[in-house]
This record gives C-alpha cells, structure tokens and sequence, in this order.
C-alpha cells in the first residue's frame, strides 16, 4: 500500500487509457478510485471504457463513480467530431473490449471526491484530464476541500503555447471555461500540465510494437488503441512524428514533479464570449502576491519521462 492516493478523472479516450495504466503501474502511489467526465465522449460511455479497461488490466477492486454529464453552463453535451476523429467512436481507438464485469458505483463522483479529501488530507493526489466540471461542483459543495487535498495535477490549457480548438483554447478546458476558472482561482494547490508540454512529449509506433510483441491481450489492445490515435494526429495533420501523451504526463508529474520545470504564478480562466474563450492567463490583480497556487509546466525532461512511462506501461502489460 502506496502512503499517497490517486483519484483520475477522465473523460476516457486513448490517452486518458493510457493515463489508466501509469497510475496501476507506478508504486508511488494507489489509485483509489476513477470519476467520470463527458469530452472525449459522453459521459456513459467513457465510464464503460474505464470499468473495460481495469477489468483488461485486472483491477476490477477499484471503483469508478460518475460525474456529471454536461458543462456547468450548459443543459447536454454533444460529443465534437473531432473528438471521434481522434479517439474513434467508442472513444479507445474503435478497439472492441469485452462488456464489464460490473457497474459503476451509486454514489457520485462529487460526493466521492468529498469524501476522498476529508480521509485523506494531503495524501491525496487528483487528476483531471477531462472538464474540470466535476471538481468544481465538489469545491462549490465542500468548499473546505480545497484546503485538505494534497495537489491537483491536471492536463488542460496552453500558456506558452497556441490552444488546440481555438489560437488560445485547450479542448479540456473549452469545455467548461467557468469551471475551470472556479477551480484556477481557488485556494486548491495546482499543477498545470497543458500543451506547454505535453506536444513535446510524443509516443510512435515503435513503442507499440514493443507492447504487440509481448503477446498479451493488455499489450494487443493498447497497442491497437494507441496506434488509431497515432494514425489520427498523422492523418489530420495534428503531428506526423507521433502522438502526444497528454494525460499519463499528467500522471507522472503528479506523483513526480522533477519531470517538469514550472512557473508559480495565479491564473484564471477567461470565460466571457469572444476571441479569447476558455484562454488561461496570468492573474494581473495578483502579480505581486508572494504565495500563488499554480505552478505552470512549461518545459519537460521527455526522454526521462518516456523512459519511465514505457517501463511503467510495459511491465503492466507483461502481466495481463
């Protein structure tokens, strides 16, 4: 038993399967439990995925809790065909995974985040790589959880960098640009893991082969779901030299912060319609406040991180 806990919130596509694996692997840390966002899809059918891809990698004691299903300031959601393009239809590269086992939990993924943070303190480690939506409805009902949690590591945003849906716009945060904005501007100790450095951090098929050639079912369909999101970023022009690995970056630096070089500053989000929806930004009004709550990455040791991530991944693999 790992002295630190890991609660992933995915909205659960290719990469948010990959951060899945980091997590089961690293023994840093256990992953206590998986909340349920809507992007990559809606929001049922990415908590299928996660249940699927635990029980394919042989953890079927680790719940999975559902979050809410559309935006903050929204009444649905409708999935973008980009994110099909990207992720398949299914949301895991039109890999098909047998029907799991077992439900999701009855309680709430908000009410699961609460309870989390009043067991377990500074212990705990949250990662959102979807919408923050689910994480500021918990801060909005327990507003005293940002002052127990440990950090919140999440992937969304581009500071230094252009956004991937608009010049200014990450998709995570596009979603929900007044979430995350509640989340930014709270008292919650954060780590930002965005474009800055997850575009450099680029996964290709000669690391999928290495999990094809173990011969293991968990080898097989990872390497088939990843390979459709390399194939995707070649195909739309996003990256020919592979595919990033947004989501288990986030993973990792949340249990080890060394693999990224950050800057402390306050941010928020802008969310006010215009040419700069859903942009982050540093804070002005608080530029000369000593003790801000965000630390941006904004450059990355990519062959350290890619080294670990595939022994991580490829031991797990091996077993399953």
């Amino acid at each position: 038993m790992a002295k630190r806990k890991m609660i992933l919130d995915l909205d659960t596509g290719v990469d948010d399967a990959l951060a899945i694996a980091y997590a089961l692997a690293d023994p840093e840390v256990d992953l206590i439990g998986i909340v349920s966002s809507y992007g990559n899809n809606l929001l049922d059918v990415c908590a299928e995925n996660s249940l699927k891809l635990l029980e394919l990698l042989g953890h079927t004691d680790i719940p999975v809790f559902k979050g809410l299903p559309h935006s903050s300031t929204t009444d649905h959601f409708d999935v973008m065909q980009v994110s099909k393009d990207i992720h398949g239809n299914n949301g895991i590269g039109e890999v098909q995974l047998p029907a799991p086992s077992r439900s999701v939990e009855e309680e709430s993924g908000v009410d699961f985040y609460i309870d989390a943070a009043h067991k377990y303190g500074k212990d705990l480690i949250i990662i959102p790589t979807g919408p923050m939506t689910n994480l500021a409805a918990a801060l909005k009902k327990d507003p005293e959880i940002a002052h127990l949690i440990g950090n919140v590591t999440f992937m969304g945003g581009a500071l230094t960098v252009e956004g991937n849906v608009t010049p200014v716009a990450e998709a995570n945060i596009n979603q929900d640009p007044k979430a995350a904005n509640e989340v930014l501007t709270s008292d919650l100790p954060l780590t930002m893991v965005g474009l800055d450095v997850t575009l450099r951090t680029l996964l290709t098929k000669k690391e999928t082969q290495q999990w094809r050639n173990l011969g293991t079912k968990a080898g097989k369909a990872y390497a088939d779901i990843t390979d459709f999101y390399i194939d995707a970023y070649y195909n739309l022009d996003i990256d020919k030299n592979g595919c990033a690995i947004h989501d288990p970056l986030a993973v990792g630096v949340g249990i080890d912060p060394s693999f990224v070089t950050t800057l402390s500053l306050f941010v928020k989000c802008v969310y006010e319609e215009g040419p700069y929806y859903a942009r982050i930004i540093g804070d002005n009004s608080k530029l000369n406040d000593p003790n801000p709550n965000v630390k941006v990455a904004i450059n990355v040791d990519k062959e350290r991180y890619l080294k670990v991530f595939m022994n991580h991944l490829t031991n797990l693999f091996k077993e399953h």
